[in-house]
């Protein structure tokens, strides 16, 4: 899983760091702790890379209850404390504290993931199991963690000594802390997974180590499609089998997916129709465990359908937050079929009409793009899509205002056929979308008008 191969765009966002001051965050109160199937579907969300959305409208606009918050490593210089990505340390950390703090306030809660692919883990520098589980024993006490993930990959994943050593600490842990939801998560190959995912397997047998769920990665290695994952899945299954002596049945009740959404690092695509096969088999066998990577990516392209991988979108058509709601699925919800609404404002209403085009939970805005929402303008601060105004920090008010937004001028009307996304439109094509009329200038397909780079799209004005 390259997941730490694509390009950072900055750090945390303003949105997650509001006045952090705590440094040790409260266990969920016990009436609001979350059942494992919400640790079972939790997607990886990166806190300070790739430019991390604000989880609290995710949670709203998909009924998503929990996140796998990633990754705690071993300091970049080495020693065996942990640290988020090698260079914070979680013993002087207050902003993934506080941002744990608001999911939870939010009436979710998170599970956090060590390792992933790249970098140092601890199980290279602890030495031992029992030191291996001390370090991450500061994790799971400075956030009093129901749930954590081992995600054992490059370059530890060669290497028996530290394999052994995380999977030692993973077993101190589930003793030590009763109750903790542990998941291992390893690479997947068609076979199911390779020479080294097997040598892990028999270790943990030797252990005597039974986790909540062994889940694989089927991408980035030769897949495309849900009917891929669902084989690789299929042969996984007769490993745990053979491995543990397991029945079906409880070779499934240990079985787990871990999925990447849109396009993988290798250029295989996964849609939405392939996160729903996989669904419908996770569901259909009681597979312990459905999640992606990553929520940061959950959210469409300004160029949809390019030819590269992206951290902070999908590289496929989508709405936002949409892959995130096959896991809410997973772990039992519904998610909403609407984003939330804003109560209406209680200010008095000055003169002044609705000028700007009325907001568009399909509509990706740029920054600057202002729109109009319950009887006000509001003003993208940068690239947007299905983030209410008034319940996202992206969108500013910019006061109220009266009349019918986007109203079409006299004598017109947008007449030409809506754009959709997955048309292949030749120059000279017309079509209406955003309250704008649009024409080709040469052969496209899924560039969003007003929103790609290469100007494909001629603005016709309003109608």
């Amino acid at each position: 899983m390259q997941r730490r191969t694509l390009a950072v765009l900055g750090s945390i966002g303003a949105s997650l760091l509001a006045a952090a001051t705590a440094a040790v965050v409260s266990a969920p109160a016990a009436d609001a702790a979350l059942t494992s199937n919400w640790y079972a579907s939790a997607p990886y969300l990166m806190p300070f890379d790739n430019s991390p959305p604000d989880p609290i409208p995710v949670m709203a606009a998909t009924g998503q209850k929990a996140f796998q918050l990633a990754f705690i490593l071993a300091p970049n210089g080495g020693g065996c404390t942990p640290t988020w990505d090698g260079t914070r340390a979680v013993s002087a950390d207050t902003e993934a504290a506080n941002l744990i703090s608001r999911i939870r306030a939010n009436g979710g809660d998170v599970s956090v993931s060590i390792g992933g692919y790249g970098g140092t883990k601890l199980g290279q520098t602890c030495g031992t199991p029992a030191a291996t589980a001390a370090a991450y024993q500061q994790v799971v006490t400075k956030y009093a963690l129901k749930a954590i993930d081992f995600d054992l990959e490059e370059p530890e994943y060669e290497n028996a000594a530290a394999v052994h050593n995380e999977l030692g600490a993973a077993q101190i842990l589930q003793r030590d802390n009763p109750g903790l939801y542990v998941s291992v998560t390893t690479a997947g190959t068609a076979a199911g997974t390779g020479w080294f995912g097997q040598q892990m397997l028999n270790d943990a047998k030797g252990l005597g180590f039974t986790p909540a769920n062994y889940s694989i990665m089927p991408f980035d290695g030769g897949f495309n499609g849900g009917s891929s994952q669902i084989s690789a899945l299929e042969a996984f299954h007769s490993i745990l089998m053979t491995t543990f002596g397991w029945s079906s049945d409880t070779a499934y009740a240990h079985e787990g997916v871990s999925m990447m959404n849109g396009r993988s690092d290798a250029g295989e695509y996964f849609r939405q129709a392939d996160f729903q096969a996989v669904l419908d088999y996770a569901t259909g066998h009681r597979l312990a465990r459905y999640t992606y990577w990553s929520v940061n990516r959950d959210r469409q392209c300004a160029d949809p359908n390019q030819s590269t991988t992206s951290g902070t979108c999908s590289s496929v058509p989508q709405t936002a937050w949409e892959f995130t709601k096959y896991t809410a699925r997973f772990a039992g919800a519904t998610p909403p079929t609407t984003p939330p609404s804003t109560p209406p404002s209680s200010s008095p209403t000055p003169p002044g009409g609705c000028s700007a085009p009325a907001w568009n939970s399909g509509t990706a805005y740029t920054g600057g793009s202002l729109v109009s929402y319950n009887g006000h303008t509001w003003k993208a601060q940068w690239w947007t899509q299905g983030e209410t105004p008034g319940t996202a920090g992206v969108w500013l008010d910019q006061g109220t205002c009266t009349g019918t937004p986007s109203s079409p001028p006299p004598g017109g009307q947008c007449t030409a056929p809506a754009w959709v996304a997955a048309t292949a439109y030749n120059g000279g094509a017309v079509v209406s979308y955003g309250g704008h009329k649009w024409t080709a200038k040469w052969w496209t397909q899924g560039d969003i008008p007003g929103n790609n780079g290469q100007g494909v799209w001629t603005d016709n004005g309003p109608c």
